[in-house]
């Protein structure tokens, strides 16, 4: 079977999900001709709106098995995928500070499959995701919108060293996806609108199972959006005066990392490429400046301490040998510049980081890193969260999950 063959039967994977756009949508716009008349202004507090959206795009050739290292031995760099999305938006009729400030954003869930042109080594991913769709700038029915979106993804073909060798940008069936994109969205009448978009991918399991080099994309998007009830006129309130915060958060995490030793010929891949799982501690204390409703400027330390720098792991007789090392190997000290985009309760933070002090050894990772999470308050002080530790900008090295508390100053 040629290749052009092959790619036109992997495309019946989306029969489904165009049936059920197909059965979901054209009654909509049949019911749009006679709604689209109505002008008078709904009593509802929420726009209510449906979506699909289609998107074909570039994966990053950053792997030898995307290079073309993989049983066709051709360069995997294209995907095409569908989602099916529902999306709120708040009317203004209900008074939020931090909604109102983002314009009234489209918070919404979607589900999305795709298509990596390799079914045999990557499989057919679904994820089911969370986002946030909001503008820069609007116009009377024209829209500059950015989209953060952040989900889980399952039904990969992982990396297996005896059914999937090859595949080293994946290592578990699930990974954790974010999507950052910009667009223009135009509204055609008080039901209909659509949206040209484009941003950039991630795809990682945060290295709880390596290998784990990731999926890194670069995708423009088309999606079509249906408004159940008509666009509604958004209202705006006076807002609160703010007030310049200085808080310092101390935030405890803890970590899980795993370690396998694939490159030695001497190690029996079959029950050993499930490797090694080592804790990580720490503690990061971080001093911000909220100087608006929307930013949080800061500098922080943390001190981590990584159990699989305590040991050494050797192969005696094809197996992995744990051999314990001074407990100074494992602790690490950095400092790092913190942003916070702050929605709300939630905050989107971005930490780059140094280390200051650790114990030098053969394969460490570089000494710049960067950190990107996710954090929910709780009543101004109790913090909740996540966060992505990485290297190389690409490169995960371990998800941190923490939970803090913030001592706070109000300035005039």
């Amino acid at each position: 079977m040629n290749e052009t063959k092959k790619r036109h039967n992997r495309k019946l994977i989306f029969i489904p999900f165009l049936s059920l756009f197909y059965f979901l949508f054209v009654p909509c716009f049949i019911q749009a001709q006679d709604s689209t008349l109505n002008k008078k202004e709904p009593s509802r507090k929420k726009n209510i709106l449906v979506g699909a959206l289609y998107e074909y795009g570039y994966i990053f050739p950053s792997v030898k098995f995307l290079q073309g290292d993989n049983l066709e031995h051709m360069r995997i760099d294209k995907y095409q995928s569908f989602s099916a999305r529902i999306m709120f938006q708040n009317s203004g009729r209900e008074k939020n500070p931090w909604y109102q400030l983002y314009g009234y954003p489209y918070l919404g869930l979607g589900v999305w499959v795709s298509d990596f042109y390799d079914i045999r080594e990557m499989g057919v991913p679904i994820a089911i995701y969370g986002f946030i769709n909001g503008p820069f700038h609007r116009w009377k029915n024209l829209t500059f919108r950015y989209e953060i979106d952040l989900g889980m993804t399952g039904n990969w073909r992982h990396f297996n060293p005896v059914s999937n060798k090859y595949n080293i940008a994946i290592g578990a069936e699930r990974t954790v996806f974010i999507h950052l994109g910009i667009g223009l969205a135009y509204r055609f009448s008080p039901h209909w609108e659509a949206e040209l978009n484009m941003g950039v991918a991630h795809f990682s399991n945060g290295a709880i199972k390596v290998p784990n080099w990731g999926l890194n994309t670069f995708s423009p998007r088309m999606e079509v959006r249906y408004n159940i009830h008509g666009n509604a006129v958004l209202k705006e309130y006076e807002q609160p005066p703010f007030k310049r915060i200085m808080s310092l958060e101390i935030t405890p995490f803890v970590a899980i990392k795993n370690v396998v030793m694939l490159d030695s010929v001497d190690v029996n891949t079959i029950p050993d490429y499930q490797g090694v799982y080592f804790p990580v501690y720490g503690l990061r204390t971080t001093f911000n400046w909220q100087i608006s409703h929307k930013s949080k400027f800061g500098v922080g330390m943390a001190l981590t301490y990584d159990e699989s720098k305590d040991f050494g792991i050797a192969v005696e007789n094809g197996k992995l040998i744990l051999k314990r090392l001074p407990l100074l190997h494992g602790i690490r000290a950095s400092i790092y510049p913190s942003y916070e985009l702050v929605i709300g309760p939630f905050s989107l933070l971005f930490q780059p980081g140094i280390y200051i002090y650790r114990q030098q050894y053969h394969f460490q990772v570089p000494e710049f890193y960067q950190r990107i999470g996710f954090k929910y308050t709780l009543a101004h002080h109790v913090t909740f969260g996540f966060s992505l530790r990485a290297y190389n900008f690409q490169v995960s090295e371990f998800i941190e999950w923490g939970v803090g508390y913030q001592f706070n100053w109000m300035k005039k």
